[in-house]
């Protein structure tokens, strides 16, 4: 048996994925550091996660090879880093990698003095050049240091400069103006024949769409609208989406989203099956719910843990190849499904456009269902079950293949976007399965990774809490718990929020800065505390939590929450006219402070059933607090709004309310005068 390095017995997959390697990797700790500081070499600080193809490629080429592990163990204290179980970690590394060359991803590979601080990185590298820089490295830093010291110390001033927003004299008024250039900036960079941005790769950035369609809904502009339906439908129908099981790939290579980078990950699943329930709302279209009950087939049968919480990704490579689980030869497809196999090609382009490499097949949907059948003398009902059935034949034959290999990893913020997605579906169709899914998730990680105090885990092994609460976690889980709120009516959920948001308040603020740290204000790290304000393909976990604040300030009549929520989002002004692309979070929070944003109280016996119908209508400028009778845990908004006999709706707006009304009809005409579609 190969002897073990410092990483056996991790709980982090991608750490144990090398525990084998000649590499003398160490996890990020006290050891690693202290042996860098008393033997004087540089820390080589190397971050991936476990379903990355890149990574894998690089472990084969060079984490494997017996020169190389030398070359490293020599001259390096080698430190593994699972970017997910450390995003502290992985965002003060891949922003010194962006500063020196002006881009960055996984694997990324750092330099670093002994005390953690970067001097010098990249990406993946081959083997030959990788053998190169090693050796220059380890040269310059005996030779150099004094200068390897300057150019950390640069890195440092250069990472504290970019990440903090200062505190601004400007006043919280924002006007609608601002919120149109957020939205022509947006527009104007995205692709108007095939969807999403520019060029390739492309990525699904769901916060983008939601600006849009948020946007549509406050202005009735309708190329917002149209950008989305135009993404989500070329998304729907492409190869990143997994026409046979279910869920998206993390992104597309090309610009048609036909190929994808095939890995699969539950962030990405979350907010899409937010974002398309919300698109039904709006347009009723067939392909928007198929993908929604796709997500959660997915998510169900493939990374949902025994206690109802969900696991963190599937991997890219199978059999040691790329994508190979999900790619089809036509032969393969004939003999599975027999004299069915020509309908279903010509369904999903087998053999033409879904043709990718090496005679395989990549699923595609780009021709019209209805032509489809026409050409076949079918019906459309009768083609769809047609092809429903030769997708189950494939998919069993799909499940005897060795499977991606899957990260058990439960991730607290991740969670939380996947708990927001179904609950937003659940609110969308009333599928009874979608709450269900969503309270348990919720129910164990409360049970498990929530303290009294409102302190949070970041991970949970087994049962067990792995790591302490990143800033991202508070905001995505707290999101979570409030629209699960609204669609359950049980306290548990909103009451958790207001102790997260408590703990952020009390741990989480930050210095110089109305942003919160990305970090606890104790937690130890190799430089300056990071602020994360960008929002990319997750949201930043400002943005989430300025929304946060402003959905929990009347539910428990805490008005400094919104007003410091309107506060960040005034110091962020500064960047929307340059970064409108990074910044869609902010612009939602935004159109919420340019208003009317309403807090929609529903109290009385029939609070389940009218609270149901407001929430199946696309409501974006809305919080919804319903319960049937007061208790022990009711939020104190519902304070003198019980009536006995009566279900009655209160429409507010920071704090002053409308007529209370019974019908829910005319409760909504007073959130939204036209229609709700």
């Amino acid at each position: 048996m190969p002897k073990k390095n410092h990483l056996a017995g991790q709980a982090s997959l991608y750490l144990r994925q090398h525990e084998e390697n000649p590499v003398d990797w160490y996890p990020w700790g006290d050891e690693a550091l202290s042996r860098a500081a008393q033997e004087d070499k540089p820390l080589l600080v190397s971050i991936g996660y476990s379903a990355c193809h890149w990574c894998h490629v690089m472990e084969r080429e060079s984490f494997e090879d017996d020169e190389v592990a030398r070359v490293m163990n020599n001259d390096f204290v080698c430190v593994k880093v699972d970017r997910e179980e450390r995003p502290d970690l992985d965002h003060l590394y891949i922003n010194a990698v962006q500063m020196l060359t002006g881009q960055a991803g996984w694997p990324l590979n750092c330099f670093a003095l002994p005390d953690g601080r970067p001097f010098w990185g990249g990406t993946y590298f081959p083997r030959s050049q990788w053998l190169s820089i090693l050796r220059q490295i380890a040269e310059v830093y005996k030779q150099e240091k004094a200068a390897v010291q300057g150019q950390a110390q640069n890195l440092a001033k250069g990472s504290v400069d970019s990440n903090l927003i200062p505190i601004t004299a400007e006043k919280a008024s924002f006007d609608e103006d601002d919120a149109r250039r957020m939205y022509d900036d947006l527009i104007g960079s995205m692709d108007t024949r095939q969807g999403g941005n520019e060029g390739a790769p492309k990525f699904p950035l769901p916060e983008n769409l939601a600006f849009l369609l948020h946007y549509y809904r406050r202005t009735g502009e309708q190329k917002a609208l149209e950008q989305v339906k135009l993404t989500l439908d070329k998304m729907a129908r492409g190869g990143i989406y997994d026409q046979l099981g279910g869920g998206f790939a993390r992104y597309s290579t090309d610009a048609q989203w036909k190929v994808p980078h095939f890995e699969k990950m539950l962030y990405d699943n979350g907010q899409l099956a937010a974002l398309y329930a919300n698109a039904w709302k709006i347009t009723k279209e067939p392909l928007y719910k198929e993908t929604v009950y796709g997500i959660v087939r997915f998510i169900e049968n493939e990374l949902m843990s025994p206690e109802g919480a969900f696991y963190s990704s599937l991997d890219a490579d199978s059999e040691g190849e790329e994508g190979k689980y999900y790619l089809w030869t036509e032969d393969e497809i004939d003999r599975i499904l027999g004299p069915d196999a020509a309908l279903f090609k010509e369904y999903f382009r087998v053999g033409g456009e879904g043709l990718w490499e090496a005679g395989r097949n990549i699923l595609l949907r780009t021709d019209d269902e209805e032509r489809i059948a026409g050409r076949a003398s079918m019906d459309l009902e009768s083609l769809q079950r047609k092809i429903a059935d030769s997708r189950n034949k494939l998919l069993e034959a799909r499940e005897r293949r060795e499977s991606p290999a899957l990260d058990d990893k439960v991730l607290i913020s991740w969670n939380g976007m996947m708990i927001h997605g179904l609950a937003e579906a659940y609110a969308t169709f009333q599928e009874d399965r979608f709450l269900r899914l969503a309270e348990n998730a919720s129910d164990f990680i409360l049970d498990h990774a929530f303290s009294d105090d409102g302190r949070l885990g970041h991970t949970l092994k087994n049962g067990e809490v792995v790591a302490e609460g990143f800033l991202e976690d508070y905001a995505h889980l707290a999101r979570a718990m409030i629209r699960l709120y609204e669609v359950s009516m049980r306290s548990r959920y909103i009451q958790a929020a207001r102790k997260m948001i408590e703990y952020v308040w009390e741990h989480f603020t930050g210095k110089d800065t109305r942003l919160f740290a990305f970090s606890p204000k104790a937690a130890k790290t190799p430089a300056a505390h990071l602020y994360e304000f960008t929002d990319n393909v997750i949201p930043s976990s400002n943005s989430v939590l300025a929304r946060v604040l402003l959905y929990l300030s009347d539910i428990f009549e805490r008005p400094q929450w919104a007003e410091r929520s309107s506060l960040m989002l005034a110091d962020m002004r500064r960047h929307w006219g340059r970064f409108s692309f990074g910044m869609t979070g902010w612009g939602q929070l935004l159109m919420h402070q340019l208003g009317p944003f309403y807090t929609v109280v529903v109290a009385g016996p029939e609070a389940e059933r009218k609270a149901a119908f407001l929430n199946q209508c696309y409501l974006p400028d809305k919080v919804l607090a319903a319960a049937g009778a007061p208790e022990e845990q009711t939020p104190p908004v519902f304070f003198q709004r019980f009536t006995e006999g009566k279900t009655l709706i209160h429409v507010c707006q920071k704090g002053a309310c409308k007529l209370p009304v019974e019908d829910e009809q005319e409760a909504l005409q007073q959130l939204l005068p036209q229609s709700c579609s």
